[in-house]
């Protein structure tokens, strides 16, 4: 029987929270860190390794995984872990910080640390899948040599799909959360017209459901929105990082349906929705009160 790999967990929101719980559960030794270090507490029980620094929890561990903000917050603290990192370790960076940062990482393992094997691989899933280890992986890189995350995403995740070297998983990222955010904005305006014709929530989810249209996605926004209850599984902000890093992707293309949905949750952020799941949006819509 294999010896399973010690897994760093950089980053304990609450995708990386997730992610060193499941591992935990599996019966990894998970090394944590988090910019407050009060996220990962409650991990401790169950056998969490806590460390003070992103550094001191990288450099005790085989696999790396890097759940983090956005692009520049994951370059800066990755950078002062690098030197700390063991020999052959395998990092793999998990959130969602654009082509731009992702090929800078990559440029940067290459040039100071070519023994490190980089992986990209960003999820496709919100809080409450990755909780229940349901979210996807959009993997990329030298697959063959990172076989040692077969097991840590085997414990994360219900599927992965390998899409090419480095940088792959997210290009594809970007188009999946545009998808997403497409989709997003057609429900919060669908719920905001039906409302106004006099219909619920709820009653236009009954008329979606069973046929073609309906997605566990729309039923789980339609709730949201029918109870009024927008505890965040991806906060609108996240949200809105996500389509400007997908528009600065391909800034050839005329993407202007993500292009309006940006602006327009710019507004709703700037309202005091950012912190809010990215539903709240349809009440922003709604709201007559708005500017």
């Amino acid at each position: 029987m294999k010896t399973l790999p010690v897994v760093a967990v950089l980053g304990l929101g609450a995708m990386g929270h997730a992610f060193a719980a499941n591992l935990l559960k599996s019966g990894f030794t998970v090394r944590g860190w988090n910019r407050s270090r009060a996220r990962g507490e409650d991990l401790t029980a169950a056998g969490l390794i806590l460390c003070d620094s992103a550094g001191q929890a990288a450099g005790g561990a085989d696999v790396v995984i890097s759940m983090l903000t956005d692009g520049d917050i994951t370059q800066r603290i990755l950078k002062t872990a690098l030197p700390q990192l063991r020999q052959g370790a395998i990092v793999c960076q998990m959130g969602t910080i654009g082509v731009e940062a992702t090929q800078a990482l990559i440029a940067d393992f290459g040039r100071d640390r070519p023994d490190i094997v980089f992986i990209d691989a960003p999820v496709s899933g919100s809080k409450a899948p990755a909780e229940n280890a349901q979210i996807a992986i959009l993997a990329s890189g030298d697959r063959y040599k990172a076989a040692a995350l077969e097991p840590v995403f085997a414990a994360i995740s219900h599927r992965q799909q390998w899409l090419g070297p480095a940088g792959a998983g997210q290009r594809m990222k970007l188009v999946v959360n545009s998808y997403l955010i497409g989709l997003m904005q057609s429900l919060a305006e669908s719920a905001a017209l039906a409302d106004r014709l006099g219909f619920s929530a709820e009653t236009l989810w009954g008329a979606l459901e069973g046929g073609p249209l309906a997605s566990p996605y729309a039923e789980g926004k339609l709730g949201m929105i029918a109870r009024n209850d927008f505890t965040p599984q991806m906060q609108l902000a996240h949200a809105l990082k996500d389509a400007r890093l997908a528009l600065a992707a391909a800034p050839e293309l005329e993407l202007s349906g993500l292009q309006n949905i940006a602006s327009l949750w710019q507004q709703a952020a700037e309202a005091g929705y950012a912190e809010q799941d990215l539903a709240s949006v349809a009440q922003f819509i709604a709201d007559p009160r708005k500017s």
